[in-house]
């Protein structure tokens, strides 16, 4: 099974602590790298969890909040000093072209690559990227300003085929492709062999959700039924939860309360307020509706 992983750079919240850096995350599908969010300090963080700079494909932002985007203007100056010449793609709310644009133009003139731009809209369900391995969807998140959550589906692959039986039936090797896409074979005798007997299933399909600030949404979980694994803001404990409240974020129960409605895999917890110096006491609520929770910490890593 090809890694299929998410790196945790950061899950803090807005202010700033000794303990936390800024949100962000990095997913690894098959050798290909894609950031969420880009808070600040960033670029430290990548470094510290030996991912390369230059190996991210795209960036996608979740809101205009300083602590998810004010890492992002540091970055792309950053790979245009080591030498980048593959186009960097920034899926965002529409507001910050103009404002991004304008920072490349007065930060990083002459810049070797190509920064692309795709607006997304927050308050739909939209697929914004597509390759041969994953496709990528928007979440409608509710928050004080326009934001959404992403989605990262993994694209259903080949059956593999049985080693086995191909070098006991002397299968050529031009015809392996055609085996995987569905074919059956006939030996020299006649004897036919069905699809099924060549292969072993494929893997199983995996998906990550990546919902980031947000109010409780009772119908959120419809967005990410089934998911493998998803990440959910936890800012408070349930005894602040007027505050979650008003200020467009959510209790670490009411995280877990999604991830049980959702059937996911398994729920991790982020976006610590500045108030908690033990999370476990986030932990501890969550894990009473749902056991799957598990705290996030710079530098983890978890397989989806």
């Amino acid at each position: 099974m090809q890694p299929f992983r998410v790196h945790i750079l950061g899950c803090g919240s807005a202010l700033p602590t000794l303990k936390h850096w800024a949100s962000s995350q990095v997913v690894e599908l098959r050798d290909k790298q894609f950031m969420i969010d880009c808070g600040e300090g960033t670029q430290i963080q990548l470094r510290r969890a030996h991912v390369h700079l230059t190996s991210l494909q795209a960036i996608f932002i979740s809101h205009l909040h300083g602590d998810h985007c004010f890492g992002l203007m540091g970055l792309i100056c950053t790979f245009g000093m080591l030498g980048r010449t593959a186009p960097l793609h920034v899926y965002a709310p529409v507001e910050l072209e103009k404002m991004l644009y304008a920072q490349i133009d007065m930060f990083c003139a002459g810049l070797g690559y190509e920064v692309v731009f795709h607006a997304v809209d927050t308050t739909e369900v939209q697929q914004v990227y597509e390759d041969k391995s994953l496709t990528v969807t928007t979440i409608p998140l509710d928050h004080r300003t326009p934001c959404c959550g992403y989605l990262f589906r993994e694209k259903p692959t080949l059956p593999h085929i049985r080693r086995d039986m191909i070098d006991f039936l002397g299968i050529p090797i031009s015809q392996i492709n055609n085996i995987k896409l569905g074919a059956g074979w006939t030996d020299e005798e006649g004897r036919h062999y069905a699809h099924e007997q060549l292969v072993v299933p494929a893997d199983p399909v995996r998906a990550y959700a990546y919902c980031s600030d947000t109010r409780y949404m009772t119908h959120l979980h419809e967005f990410v039924e089934g998911v493998d694994l998803l990440y959910h803001e936890s800012t408070y404990c349930e005894d602040k939860k007027e505050n979650a409240a008003k200020y467009y974020h959510s209790t670490a129960r009411q995280a877990a309360t999604v991830a049980r409605d959702a059937k996911v895999g398994k729920l991790l917890l982020g976006h610590y307020s500045a108030r908690y110096n033990d999370e476990r006491l986030l932990l501890k609520e969550a894990r009473e509706v749902f056991p799957e929770s598990y705290l996030t910490n710079e530098n983890d890593i978890f397989d989806v």
